[in-house]
């Protein structure tokens, strides 16, 4: 059953969260992870069922990361109009990569779509992605975004652009571009990944070291609608520094072998 707005109120005061049984299995879960992000909800939710609704069976899990305004009253309004959405939240904010886990973890879809809660990533970019999934080889577990036309101010281009070439220098995924938030991968594979804070910004990497294929596909990028960016350029460089040389040990850890039944 999913989470309604008693239970999402019930979840703003501590209770325990309570994740819904896999019982029908969609072929798709569209992951979004917000945080005070109350007017882009709606529209958004609009755009990814009118981008998927007919074409394939779909669900959408919104994660709300413990949001302070009235994002989760918007949310349960959105749900009562909407079957295919499905709506759980954080006790404490606890950020983009543990929304993301979550959210994977509770969708019964066996290939997950994700999606930035700002409205800048494009929802019609998703059957695109489902259509390079189909003409690919098994082998490929992530369909990265790439936004060959970014939307957003010139100090942030510049800073993705240099942040892109160190980590593509020093981890080698062959991956222009890693902050994109529309993605498309397996499930199982995702969760097989080692799991770190940050770590849906290096998702090519990790694939990589567990032997699977990444292919990057352009998509669109548009300006945010409403809201404000929770991110800055100084503190994903000093994150980023960090997780930079634990992306590296890991790789350098990693050994991979084939098994056979005996």
């Amino acid at each position: 059953m999913s989470v309604g707005a008693a239970q999402l109120a019930a979840i703003g005061d501590n209770a325990p969260l309570s994740v819904p049984a896999r019982r029908h299995m969609p072929e798709l879960s569209v992951v979004v992870p917000v945080f005070n992000e109350r007017d882009n909800i709606t529209p958004l939710i609009g755009e990814i069922v009118a981008a998927l609704r007919g074409k394939v069976d779909f669900e959408i899990v919104y994660v709300d990361d413990a949001s302070k305004d009235d994002s989760r009253d918007v949310l349960a309004q959105a749900k009562a109009a909407t079957p295919e959405l499905r709506v759980i939240g954080h006790v404490s904010q606890s950020g983009q990569s543990t929304a993301i886990r979550n959210g994977v973890k509770a969708a019964r879809g066996a290939w997950i779509a994700t999606l930035d809660g700002d409205g800048q990533n494009d929802p019609a970019d998703i059957p695109k992605l489902v259509a390079m999934r189909d003409a690919s080889p098994a082998s490929i577990k992530l369909f990265a975004g790439w936004r060959v036309n970014r939307q957003d101010s010139g100090s942030k281009r510049w800073a993705s652009k240099w942040a892109n070439a160190i980590r593509s220098r020093l981890l080698r995924d062959e991956t222009p571009d890693t902050g994109c938030g529309i993605k498309l991968f397996e499930r199982d594979a995702f969760l097989d990944l080692p799991y770190f804070d940050h770590m849906h910004r290096y998702l090519p990497a990790l694939m990589q070291r567990a032997g699977w294929q990444v292919k990057s596909v352009p998509v669109n990028h548009r300006a945010r609608g409403a809201g404000v960016s929770k991110y800055n350029n100084l503190n994903r460089a000093l994150v980023g520094i960090a997780d930079l040389r634990g992306v590296g040990w890991l790789i350098k850890r990693a050994k991979r072998t084939d098994v056979r039944e005996l």
